[in-house]
C-alpha cells in the first residue's frame, strides 16, 4: 500500500461530488507513499525539546566527522548541499533494499553542523534507486528542497507554505484503516515536480515515467512506495522547525550511497 508512485493513478473516484477535482488530483499524483506511529522524537540539545540533554544513539553511532560536515554524507552529496541552506533532514537508510531508515534533522550555526532531532522512519519498500521510476517502489536517492506542505489536519504552526484540504489529501477508502491517517500532514519532496505548489500538483517536469508526489509523511509501520515517512510527533516537529528563510533540503539514500 503507497500513497504515489507506486503505480496508483486513479483518476474522477471521489466520495462527495463537490470534492472530485481535489480527490482526482491526488491520486493521479499518487506515486510514492505509504506508511502509525514510529517513535516519539528523540532530541540533541534543540530548544523547547522533550527529549535527551545530548545526541540520541543512533546520530551518535554515525562515523566521526569534521564539525564543518554532515556526518555520513560524502562528498558527492555535500556539494549538492546549496551554500544557503542552514537546515538539512537526512534520510539514512539502513541498506539499498531496506525499507527501514533513519530521519535527523540538522542545522548550521556558523560553520558547524548540529544534529536537532532524529526519528526512526520508513523509504520505499524495496529500499533506494538513483534511477527512480514510477511503480519500482523504491525511493530516489538525491538532494532535494522542501518547499511545500499541506494535510488533512489544520496548519499546525508551520512557516512552509501550507494547503490545508481534508478532501484533497484524504486516503482512498479502499486503502484499508492503517493508512487513514498518512497524509494528516505531508511535506512535498522537490523531486520531479515544481515548486511553489501544493504537494498534490500533478505536475511532472521531468514526465511521469520518472515518478513524482514524494512526499515526507506519517508513518504505519512499514515501507512506501517512494516516499518517507516518520512519526505524527516528528512531522509536528518539522513543520515548526523547517524554515523557509533557511532554504531546508531533504539528503536521503541508503547510508552507503549517501557516504559516497
Amino acid at each position: 500500500m503507497g500513497c504515489h508512485d507506486g503505480g496508483v493513478r486513479i483518476q474522477g473516484v471521489r466520495r462527495m461530488a463537490v470534492a472530485v477535482t481535489a480527490f482526482g488530483t491526488l491520486l493521479a499524483t499518487l506515486s510514492a507513499c505509504g506508511t502509525g506511529s514510529s517513535g516519539p522524537a528523540r532530541t540533541a540539545g534543540a530548544a523547547g525539546s522533550r527529549g535527551e540533554a545530548g545526541p540520541s544513539p543512533s546520530v551518535s553511532a554515525l562515523p566521526a566527522t569534521d564539525p564543518t560536515r554532515i556526518p555520513g554524507v560524502g562528498d558527492r552529496f555535500h556539494r549538492q548541499i546549496p551554500r544557503d541552506s542552514d537546515q538539512v533532514v537526512v534520510v539514512y537508510g539502513e541498506a539499498e533494499d531496506s525499507a527501514d531508515s533513519t530521519v535527523v534533522l540538522y542545522t548550521r550555526d556558523g560553520a558547524r553542523w548540529r544534529p536537532v532531532a532524529d526519528w526512526p522512519a520508513h523509504n520505499g519498500r524495496y529500499g533506494w534507486t538513483t534511477d527512480h521510476h514510477m511503480g519500482d517502489e523504491r525511493s530516489p536517492v538525491g538532494v532535494f528542497g522542501l518547499s511545500d506542505a499541506g494535510g488533512v489536519l489544520d496548519d499546525p504552526g508551520t512557516r512552509l507554505p501550507y494547503d490545508q484540504d481534508e478532501g484533497a489529501y484524504a486516503p482512498p477508502n479502499d486503502w484499508g484503516e492503517a493508512h487513514r491517517h498518512d497524509f494528516d500532514y505531508v511535506i512535498a519532496i522537490d523531486y520531479n515536480r515544481l515548486p511553489g505548489t501544493p504537494p498534490y500538483d500533478p505536475t511532472r517536469p521531468e514526465g511521469d515515467d520518472k515518478g513524482g508526489g514524494i512526499w515526507l509523511h506519517l508513518d504505519h509501520g512499514d515501507g512506501t512506495s517512494a516516499c518517507v515517512s516518520v512519526s505524527k510527533d516528528a512531522m509536528e516537529f518539522l513543520l515548526r522547525t523547517l524554515d523557509p528563510a533557511r532554504h531546508p533540503v531533504m539528503v536521503m539514500g541508503d547510508r552507503a550511497e549517501l557516504r559516497a
